[in-house]
C-alpha cells in the first residue's frame, strides 16, 4: 500500500512561483516513476510532468515545458514540482501519482495506480 500526501498549493499572482511536494509512504517509492497531474473545474484530469524511478529522465506537457520542473529525493520519499511563471490557466487541483512503471514516458492516468488527495493551486491574473 502506498499513501501520497501533497502540500505546497496556494494562491499566487500571475508570474509568481510555487513549489509542490508529495510525500510518499512505502518502501517501493524509489522503484517507480512518479507523476503530477492537474484538474481544473469542468475539465478532465491532465498530465503535467513525470520523472523516472532514478530521477534521470523527465517528461512534461507542452503547456508547462520550460516553466515547471519535476524532481525527486528517493532518500526522503518525496517528489517535487517547481512551478515558475505561473499563468491563470495553471489554476487547478494538482495531484501526484505513483506509476505502474519505472520510466518517465507514461502520461495517461491509466498508467498510475496510487493518487494523492490533491492540492489547490490558484493563480490570479
Amino acid at each position: 500500500q502506498v499513501q501520497l500526501v501533497e502540500s505546497g498549493g496556494g494562491l499566487v499572482q500571475a508570474g509568481g512561483s510555487l513549489r509542490l511536494s508529495c510525500a510518499a509512504s512505502g518502501r517501493t517509492f524509489s522503484s517507480y516513476a512518479m507523476g503530477w497531474f492537474r484538474q481544473a473545474p469542468g475539465k478532465e484530469r491532465e498530465f503535467v510532468a513525470a520523472i523516472s524511478w532514478s530521477g534521470g529522465s523527465t517528461s512534461y506537457a507542452d503547456s508547462v515545458k520550460g516553466r515547471f520542473t519535476i524532481s525527486r529525493d528517493n532518500a526522503k520519499n518525496t517528489v517535487f514540482l517547481q512551478m515558475n511563471s505561473l499563468k491563470a490557466e495553471d489554476t487547478a487541483v494538482y495531484y501526484c501519482a505513483k506509476s505502474l512503471y519505472g520510466g518517465s514516458s507514461w502520461s495517461s492516468v491509466s498508467h498510475y495506480d496510487y493518487w494523492g488527495q490533491g492540492t489547490q493551486v490558484t493563480v490570479s491574473s
